[in-house]
């Protein structure tokens, strides 16, 4: 019989990999659109429909974990985390037909509830949300694999950025006919979507080997880890300067400036992928560190433009 701690150190590891594979933090990409319309709309003193806020929630993290799901099962399909990702849902439980019918309950199920909320609003949020949902498709499923040819990127910034951001803001005004706000969309999610995409793009550094040889073109595979590295300031500069611009024209509060927040995390991504860009082992974590600066990015901006309405300015 095996040793209780032996049996002990094995449970341990699979609750690790379970934990990694469900990716619990990775869930605040998908309701940051919906707290920031929710921060912008407190902020400017207009209705907040509080209900639709909580369903907008809910549908976001289940279309998310639709997502999560079937990159995993694509990815199988190729081979790419056979050997370098043994927390992959497939990987962890053998059955890619449990794994197919959890996600397409997991899209059945956000889209009801997508739907539901669209009919108390309004129906065009239906057609966003589904441009959203394409958008992750095309990156990763048969026959696009957008994300296998360096398209992921911009992919994410798309669906995370002024399609999920022009929906929430739909969802959460008054249920009367209006246009998209792509204006608004633009300015609140251009930023925060941006940090969203940096999560993505940090996730490639520690897989170059595994991507590279499955014909997945990252960019990170495409440009090298050395240069790769080298833009991660880039993205975080241009982050702040699309939510720190509307505070200099004086069109949000200056309290917006609380997005500031994860300027800690993203300093520690930088020096961590400075210095050991090509050492895998040590950089796997690079995304939890980019998903830090992205999660306090926008809840610090979602609370400086709630904080708004206390203050008049504009």
């Amino acid at each position: 019989m095996p040793e209780p701690q032996a049996v002990a150190s094995r449970y341990d590891e699979r609750r690790k990999l379970w934990k990694a594979a469900i990716k619990w933090p990775m869930y605040s990409v998908a309701v940051m659109p919906v707290l920031l319309a929710a921060g912008w709309r407190l902020g400017a003193a207009e209705v907040l429909r509080w209900d639709q806020l909580l369903g907008f929630l809910l549908a976001a993290i289940l279309l998310l974990l639709w997502e999560n799901l079937t990159n995993d099962l694509f990815d199988a399909e190729t081979g790419v985390d056979l050997h370098g990702k043994p927390h992959s849902v497939v990987n962890l439980t053998g059955r890619r037909d449990q794994v197919a019918r959890l996600a397409w309950a997991a899209l059945v199920l956000g889209l009801l509830l997508m739907g539901w909320l669209a009919s108390r609003s309004q129906p065009v949020v239906m057609v966003l949300v589904l441009l959203c949902c394409g958008l992750g498709y095309l990156y990763q499923g048969p026959p696009f694999r957008l994300g296998y040819q360096g398209l992921g990127e911009p992919l994410c910034w798309l669906a995370f950025g002024p399609f999920a951001t022009a929906a929430a803001l739909l969802v959460l005004g008054p249920a009367v006919a209006t246009s998209i706000p792509w204006t608004t969309a633009f300015s609140l999610g251009s930023g925060p979507a941006l940090a969203t995409t940096l999560v993505l793009f940090c996730s490639h550094f520690h897989q170059v080997e595994e991507d590279a040889a499955h014909g997945k073109r990252s960019p990170v595979v495409r440009l090298g880890t050395a240069r790769s590295a080298a833009l991660i300031p880039w993205f975080i500069a241009l982050t702040y300067s699309l939510e720190w611009l509307p505070v200099c024209r004086g069109a949000w509060p200056a309290t917006a400036l609380l997005s500031a927040a994860g300027l800690p995390a993203a300093l520690s991504l930088i020096r961590l992928l400075t210095h050991h860009h090509d050492q895998p082992e040590r950089i796997s974590g690079s995304k939890f560190l980019a998903l830090r600066f992205q999660a306090l990015n926008g809840l610090g901006l979602t609370l400086g433009l709630a904080m708004g309405a206390l203050w008049p300015y504009g």
